[in-house]
């Protein structure tokens, strides 16, 4: 596991009324500090990666379809520098993931529908000079491929 990076698994709650699921509570060992929460969509087959942010935390759940979540680790004098770490959450394995500021992250919608990911991060966005630093999604020096893996 890349050093930094928590995982949360989470449980559905349900009764006949419907179900509930606590995503992160402020009593939460990876909880730090709250600076905003927002929704996001992927469409199917579709990659949103690579980027990282110098200044910000982020708290990423998928509540609707599937997703699998990349992270890779190019911080100097980390002690889990050029590990990359791969998560399928979603539907079928609700969890949270921590990922710390620095650490590449990015993912692509791996479900036959829509993904709606929930992003939980420690400092509001700000407009006009973004913490979020960019690199493409397929031409890079990040060991990590994309394409489904069969066999």
């Amino acid at each position: 596991m890349i050093n930094g990076v928590a995982v949360k698994i989470l449980k559905f709650i349900p009764d006949e009324r419907g179900r509930l699921m606590e995503i992160l509570r402020s009593d939460d060992e990876m909880f730090t500090r709250f600076g905003q929460v927002y929704m996001t969509t992927t469409y199917p087959h579709v990659v949103k990666a690579w980027h990282f942010h110098r200044k910000q935390d982020d708290l990423i759940t998928c509540v609707r379809g599937m997703i699998k979540l990349v992270l890779y680790d190019d911080r100097k004098g980390s002690p889990t520098k050029g590990e990359v770490n791969e998560f399928y959450m979603g539907d079928h394995q609700p969890m949270l993931i921590m990922v710390p500021k620095m650490v590449y992250h990015g993912w692509k919608c791996v479900s036959q529908e829509e993904a709606i990911i929930i992003n939980t991060v420690t400092v509001p966005y700000n407009h006009k000079k973004p913490d979020e630093f960019r690199i493409d999604p397929h031409v890079n020096d990040i060991p990590y491929k994309w394409e489904r893996k069969d066999g």
